[in-house]
């Protein structure tokens, strides 16, 4: 929901500050990127039942792939991860309730990236390892030195 967009914006900004690189994002950022659209970007929050405040936060996005020749099967549905933010729960329970969302909504699969904390929980869930080798390309950053 719209009035949960600030909280939540300060929570991912929070959680993000732990890492090297990271964007930052205002609400205008995160209400593009993260408000939910079917079809496009998928993501739920919990909040404090007093407070209001958002405490815990998981997205993924969609991104279909034809399957060429089968007709049967035309599409593969896969939803990707991406900004989980564990507050109250773990960071497992939040990709457990992920997994659950994405195969309510029918999708194939479920890829997410060893980033962010995510490589433990990933094995533990029984990821399967990709065979893919990601390069990164980054433009309009700026940030510090890294190792």
């Amino acid at each position: 929901e719209l009035r949960d967009v600030p909280s939540a914006t300060r929570l991912l900004a929070q959680y993000l500050r732990g890492f090297q690189l990271a964007p930052v994002l205002d609400t205008a950022d995160f209400e593009y990127f993260f408000m939910p659209r079917d079809g496009v970007i998928y993501t739920y929050v919990l909040e404090d039942p007093k407070t209001k405040e958002v405490t815990d936060m998981l997205s993924f996005y969609a991104l279909p792939s034809t399957i060429i020749g089968n007709k049967q099967y035309p599409t593969l549905r896969a939803a990707y991860s991406f900004y989980n933010v564990p507050g109250t729960v773990s960071l497992k329970a939040l990709l457990e309730d992920a997994l659950i969302v994405a195969k309510s909504l029918d999708f194939d699969v479920f890829n997410a990236l060893n980033l962010f904390g995510n490589q433990q929980v990933l094995e533990e869930l029984k990821f399967g390892i990709g065979d893919g080798n990601l390069q990164y390309y980054l433009y309009n950053w700026r940030c510090r030195d890294m190792q």
